[in-house]
């Protein structure tokens, strides 16, 4: 990976377009690259890594210089929670490096991610909630209402936890 990716590109020339904000900005820095590649979780695919493939491709993208790096969905997998506390017991992440971790917003869950990540010195947690509306009404029995409210009780269910470690530098994402 380039020490600085963002001069690899030159700047797309803005657009201008009515009523419209996006089209005429441009970036001036790179963006973020995070990595899903030791993502199995609830979406494992046949033959998960084993945790040895799952520490290997870790090194690897460390290697090239990822700075964010969803290692996994440890309250859905336990080979995900126990490669998160392998990775933080055995002081394997860089300094410069960022985990992220993937959680659906339902109370245990955040509570079973929260404790895989005890003692990571920084961490992105990443929530989400399906908003399709068949999923809103035949899975979580809930309106798009009762979907913001899901959304905010689990935004404070992070708040709540992460209030516990004010040692780890934390990131949320939704």
């Amino acid at each position: 990976m380039l020490k600085n990716p963002a001069t690899k590109y030159s700047a797309f020339p803005p657009i201008k377009i009515e009523n419209r904000q996006w089209p005429s900005q441009t970036i001036t820095q790179a963006p973020i690259w995070m990595s899903t590649d030791l993502r199995d979780g609830n979406q494992a695919i046949f033959e998960p890594m084993t945790m040895e493939q799952k520490l290997k491709m870790f090194h690897m993208l460390v290697k090239i210089g990822f700075k964010h790096i969803e290692i996994g969905f440890p309250s859905a997998s336990q080979i995900d929670f126990d490669f998160t506390r392998k990775l933080i017991e055995e002081n394997l992440i860089p300094e410069d490096v960022y985990i992220e971790v993937l959680v659906q917003a339902r109370d245990h869950l955040i509570a079973r991610t929260f404790e895989s990540l005890v003692d990571a010195k920084r961490a992105i947690v990443h929530i989400y909630n399906s908003n399709s509306p068949t999923f809103r009404q035949k899975v979580l029995n809930v309106d798009a209402n009762g979907a913001k409210e899901l959304a905010i009780n689990a935004a404070t269910k992070v708040k709540e936890h992460a209030a516990q470690y004010p040692q780890t530098d934390w990131i949320f994402q939704y």
